[in-house]
């Protein structure tokens, strides 16, 4: 397309994927601008440095079902400014750190001051023996928005940089059958999804990189039997939402249908180890199938407790022996309180893919 057919497209508007992915990840895009996504909300990783010592607690049950190899990946996808991936590393065992790798998954550049033992990368590594962790990132993975006109059809969401909204051609081909499995939208006029198919496939791209661990995607989420009617479809600014706008001045993200991603994986045959292709491409089985055990579904509020983390109130007596040590017990009480809050982070989804190991929260 040239230079100009891509201006008048843009003019015109094009579907809510194409716009996000320029918005959000092209030149001069929300993601790549230096104050990382902590600039504008606040995800669990910066909420508490409990969540990282969760997720190190974690990756050590992941060590121990792998039978503690030589080395240990720790791969963080979406990585923001690296402060999941820096704060696990420094919340691991001296045992365990010794062994662990660290890597930082993001298309920003490196920021500068990050720990010498991460390595930044575009994508993750080709294998993974551990345990690859997806906090907040499949609900950035840009999705087309499918809205039923007055005749009953669904057709896609056009939009405009200014966020302006029409709609174009009828939903088909692979988009409309994930819609009839996954989100099927009754013939009244103006009901909403998100067709999330390219999550699907970015989540299955992901976990055939592991080769033994565990695989994990904690996001917003929803499932079959709760789709929102309108879809999730929204924007953050400077710790606000607000409308989205497909001109890289904010995030732009929806809820992740997490139940279509994990049927995406399992029990189908996958491959162990695939040619160095996009995380949003489809690949085909090839070389050594495996088959995956099936995934689990639990929230943020069970997952946490599964790794010791329960909001619990010190004791009071502690209060009398030892008060500074009961300040810090304190603080740390409400901090898990907030991670694991229903009607907040606590309701989020975390998505468990375990390869070639038990489940370690089973």
């Amino acid at each position: 397309m040239t230079d100009e057919a891509t201006a008048e497209s843009i003019r015109e508007g094009r579907g809510w994927r194409k716009a996000t992915q320029e918005a959000l990840y092209g030149p001069g895009g929300f993601y790549r601008r230096p104050e990382g996504p902590a600039g504008h909300f606040r995800t669990s990783v910066h909420a508490s440095a409990l969540f990282a010592g969760a997720v190190a607690r974690l990756l050590c049950r992941v060590d121990e079902a792998l039978g503690r190899p030589r080395t240990l990946d720790f791969v963080d996808m979406g990585a923001g400014r690296g402060e999941l991936v820096t704060g696990v590393l420094a919340a691991l065992p001296a045992d365990v750190a010794a062994r662990a790798r660290g890597y930082a998954v993001e298309i920003a550049d490196r920021p500068a001051g990050l720990d010498d033992r991460i390595a930044w990368l575009s994508e993750p590594p080709e294998t993974i023996t551990g345990l690859l962790f997806a906090n907040e990132w499949l609900d950035n993975v840009p999705v087309d928005v499918a809205e039923v006109d007055p005749a009953g059809v669904p057709r896609l969401v056009l939009v405009t940089a200014d966020g302006t909204e029409r709609l174009g051609e009828p939903v088909s081909g692979a988009d409309a059958d994930w819609l009839a499995r996954w989100w099927p939208l009754p013939g009244e006029e103006g009901l909403r999804a998100e067709i999330g198919l390219p999550r699907d496939l970015a989540w299955a791209a992901a976990v055939a990189r592991v080769v033994r661990g565990l695989a994990v995607a904690v996001d917003y989420a929803h499932t079959a039997d709760a789709r929102p009617p309108f879809g999730t479809l929204t924007g953050f600014r400077e710790g606000r939402e607000t409308p989205p706008v497909a001109d890289g001045s904010c995030d732009i993200t929806a809820h992740v249908a997490l139940d279509a991603c994990a049927a995406a994986c399992t029990p189908t045959p996958a491959t162990a180890h695939r040619t160095h292709t996009p995380l949003d491409t489809v690949r085909t089985p090839s070389d050594t199938a495996r088959t995956l055990p099936a995934a689990r579904l639990l929230t943020q509020r069970a997952a946490l407790r599964a790794l010791d983390l329960t909001g619990a109130r010190p004791p009071l007596a502690l209060a009398s022996t030892d008060p500074a040590a009961y300040v810090r017990a304190l603080a740390n009480a409400g901090e898990a309180a907030e991670l694991t809050a229903p009607g907040g982070l606590g309701d989020f989804g975390w998505l468990l893919q375990p390869v070639g190991i038990p489940d370690p929260l089973a």
